[in-house]
């Protein structure tokens, strides 16, 4: 197991390219959704699993109080876009629903809504977006070909204001060429209207393709040592150890001799939303599985205990979520 089993009491922080979120819940103002915290309605319980192919979280929601409790139920998906140059694994690019997201409430289907608005430099600019008719995911080919026909000075003032870039390289082996490639970050936000009947209990779920970052090789060593900015990042994101580095280390030698050596990939989850209900988690559970036994896995965590081949589980009681979860696997190359 390489998974460190130590940080703050009860607490897991656990990075990686765009993560997933815990359920909260939330207001329609002008502007889109206001994630808001409900005195009345608990999580009593919470069993997440997440894994590089899946992940799966089952709620149990009480209400404590002696009246329905109506509103929405927000579930913050992970951020897309701003790094042209990010290696991220999205599912469908061409849909909204890109990690294929499904909620059920009680066994039967929720019909959900989604919120999409997309930032440049922390502002809004969706509208701009919309009114040239670029669509709002990044990486879809819809909207690559519609940057393609903006007009030169609206292209020339999304690149002054940050929204696209000018990329050049060689797409189809016919030279270098200019491209007009997107900056902006999408955010999205799924989200259903709901009634927690008084002092009973609310089963949610929800299941999707999780969103792996990457990168080839290892990006963490300076001149295949442990130091660095980026080191440093990785042992307060990861809790990477010696055995860790020692691993990294033989893989910058194996790759420059030409054997299988190990790249990196990123899974996060931002739990920090599930302390938006009235008070602490009562029942969570983490299960993480590293998808196959040869990967090797780091994250932070308290009390975690390996259950199989490839799992590690953490249980807590009254449990308040404080950091985000951030998970490193290391893979062999060719295990892609």
């Amino acid at each position: 197991m390489n998974a460190a089993l130590r940080l703050a009491p009860l607490l897991l922080a656990l990075f990686a390219a765009p993560a997933l979120a815990n359920d909260t819940m939330a207001e329609l103002k002008t502007g889109g959704l206001t994630f808001v915290r409900t005195p009345e309605v608990e999580m009593t319980s919470e069993a997440l699993f997440i894994s590089p192919e899946e992940i799966r979280v089952d709620y149990v929601f009480t209400n404590t109080s002696q009246k329905d409790v109506s509103g929405l139920v927000a579930f913050p998906m992970p951020d897309i876009g701003g790094d042209p140059y990010a290696n991220v694994a999205m599912g469908d690019f061409e849909t909204d629903n890109y990690l294929a997201f499904t909620a059920s409430q009680d066994g039967k289907t929720v019909a959900v809504n989604l919120q999409q608005r997309a930032y440049a430099s922390d502002i809004d600019v969706t509208e701009d977006l919309k009114a040239s008719g670029v669509p709002l995911l990044p990486f879809a080919t819809a909207t690559k070909d519609a940057l393609k026909k903006l007009p030169e000075h609206v292209a020339a003032d999304w690149i002054a204001r940050g929204l696209i870039f000018i990329d050049t390289y060689d797409n189809d082996g016919n030279g270098m060429k200019d491209y007009r490639t997107p900056l902006w970050s999408l955010k999205s936000v799924y989200w259903w209207r709901t009634t927690f009947p008084a002092g009973k209990e609310v089963k949610v779920q929800h299941r999707y393709k999780p969103s792996v970052g990457g990168t080839v090789g290892i990006s963490f060593l300076e001149e295949g040592a442990a130091k660095g900015e980026r080191y440093e990042d990785y042992v307060k994101r990861y809790c990477i150890e010696e055995n860790i580095v020692r691993r990294a280390q033989q893989s910058e030698q194996d790759m420059q001799a030409g054997k299988s050596y190990l790249f990196e990939n990123w899974i996060s989850y931002i739990l920090t939303t599930g302390a938006n209900w009235s008070g602490p988690i009562k029942d969570f559970s983490l299960t993480i599985d590293k998808g196959a036994p040869e990967n090797v896995v780091s994250f932070c965590g308290e009390g975690i205990k390996k259950t199989g081949p490839t799992t590690f589980e953490m249980k807590a009681k009254d449990f308040t979520p404080a950091n985000e979860i951030d998970i490193l696997l290391l893979k062999p190359s060719t295990a892609q």
